[in-house]
């Protein structure tokens, strides 16, 4: 069987677009591999909100976000592309930030040149290192996987502050580097997207977030304009807050959930999801011969 980090590879080598959607944790990441996807891309936007009610500010550590990526991996049989924000310090910090990533099982791991705390991708107000010093952190990413086949993303946040070009300045220097995936967070115009796929010689990210500064295209569309790998990184953590809150206020108002029956998996539905048939098969097979 191959390594999660061939796959990938692989996965990116044919001539489609990889559709990665987003999860914040490994519920979602089941429902994910269960509808067919090849790929998921655990986010750091959304895991924040699950794992603190937070933002996406800089608030969840190196180790948190490495133990989110081992349970994600553990829960799924498809490659997990995982977020490690600014790699959580300089770059002898990075060479540490993936090592837990890889010994989590991650396929990929996606590092990005804003200055910490770090911020979402498409708020204001982000700051970004030097262009040196994120090639350096690049270079000790690629020193430090033990697995030569482990994928390193190089995201740049300086289109906001600074222009595309600027942008693909960098991920030029990045891909130099040794980058695997160039990743030019927020162009915004679909102009701005075809100069980001028409520069680069590794597969480029495109990131779509609804309501965001990139346009919401499609995986068919952003495929045609030249992209490699495509992350709708926070609709299942929107979608899930919607219905949550949907739910809440259907018990608070009735008293009850009835009402609500019809959104909801059925109980039996659920448990096949989450592996229950399969732990019943497992206590079967290693039975201890009580009653």
């Amino acid at each position: 069987m191959d390594k999660m980090t061939s796959r990938l590879r692989k996965l990116l080598s044919r001539d489609q677009i990889l559709v990665a959607p987003g999860a914040h944790d490994p519920l979602v990441a089941r429902i994910i591999e269960k509808e067919g996807f090849e790929a998921v891309y655990m986010t750091g936007y959304g895991t924040s909100a699950s794992v603190l009610g937070q933002p996406d500010v800089g608030l969840l550590t190196q180790t948190e976000m490495a133990i989110r990526a081992a349970n994600l991996v553990e829960a799924v049989s498809i490659p997990v592309i995982a977020d490690a924000d600014t790699g959580y310090g300089n770059a002898i910090n990075v060479q540490r930030t993936v090592r837990l990533y890889e010994k989590a099982g991650v396929a990929c791991i996606q590092l990005e040149d804003q200055v910490a705390p770090k911020k979402c991708g498409h708020m204001l107000g982000r700051e970004i290192i030097s262009q040196e010093e994120m090639v350096g952190k690049i270079k000790a990413a690629c020193d430090a996987r033990v697995d030569d086949d482990l994928m390193i993303m190089a995201r740049t946040d300086a289109r906001t502050n600074f222009g595309i070009d600027a942008a693909i300045e960098r991920g030029l220097a990045y891909e130099a580097a040794g980058a695997d995936i160039i990743f030019i967070e927020s162009p915004e115009s679909i102009e701005e997207m075809q100069k980001v796929t028409s520069s680069f010689n590794v597969p480029v990210l495109a990131n779509m977030l609804e309501h965001g500064r990139t346009p919401l295209l499609t995986a068919k569309e952003l495929e045609d304009l030249g992209y490699d790998l495509v992350i709708f990184c926070v609709a299942s953590t929107y979608v899930i807050a919607k219905a949550v809150t949907k739910l809440m206020k259907e018990l608070k108002t009735t008293g009850t959930t009835a009402g609500m029956i019809d959104e909801m998996i059925p109980f039996n539905e659920f448990n096949e999801l989450v592996g229950l048939n399969i732990i019943r098969e497992k206590e079967k097979e290693y039975a201890t011969g009580r009653d």
